[in-house]
């Protein structure tokens, strides 16, 4: 297993700066991570960083709250895949989850991928730690049915992060031909590779170096 194309180098910080951008990208190129995740501002640096590299682009939309007009997400996830994003994570509107709106979660979703290419992998951030299991499930099935290509425990900005638990549940929802990505926590390589076994298949993590440094 290459545990380094598993795993999103991270960083999300608000006050994250253009030399720290610059350092993850290197960082990502010199551990063959599969992608930098970053904040939508930093998108053409990070694709110009990454150019003599396969690492990918990943970024985030709706970030962190999910409570943006669908629109505006749209419109945030067309103008970063045009600045070079090779991925979007977009945050679903958690309010319309705990109402039990799933018509307009699936809408609000479907709204960003149709607002980008096929070529652009659409990461579902249903932010387990505020849903139930039965709305865990529910958000996976929208997801789904709105035609993105993955769904993501956490922002990490909330209450809570991946668990086991979360990974199991959404796995088993999805099934086994959908992407799964573990994030908020995940910080040695023990806790990546059980986020694996339960049915991961892709890791956001800050840590990234420690995970695949350690033997």
């Amino acid at each position: 297993m290459n545990l380094a194309k598993y795993i999103d180098h991270t960083l999300l910080k608000a006050d994250a700066k253009k030399e720290e951008i610059i350092k993850l990208c290197q960082e990502a190129k010199d551990y063959d991570f599969m992608s930098v995740c970053i904040q939508p501002c930093w998108v053409t640096l990070a694709k110009q960083e990454l150019s003599d590299s396969d690492v990918k682009v990943c970024t985030v939309i709706g970030f962190p709250l999910g409570a943006n007009a669908s629109l505006t997400k749209a419109n945030e996830a067309k103008l970063a895949e045009a600045e070079g994003a090779d991925e979007v994570d977009m945050v679903i509107n958690i309010g319309l989850a705990k109402d039990g709106d799933w018509q307009g979660v699936q809408e609000d979703i479907q709204a960003v991928v149709d607002a980008v290419s096929d070529d652009t992998l659409v990461k579902v951030i249903i932010e387990t730690c505020l849903l139930t299991d039965d709305e865990k499930v529910k958000a996976c099935q929208a997801s789904v049915k709105a035609g993105a290509d993955y769904v993501k425990t956490s922002t990490g900005f909330s209450t809570g992060g991946a668990t086991i638990e979360d990974i199991r549940l959404m796995a088993e929802t999805v099934g086994e031909d959908y992407g799964v990505k573990a994030s908020g926590g995940v910080s040695n390589r023990e806790e990546a590779l059980a986020m694996i076994e339960a049915g991961a298949t892709r890791i956001g993590a800050s840590k990234g170096i420690a995970i695949v440094s350690q033997n």
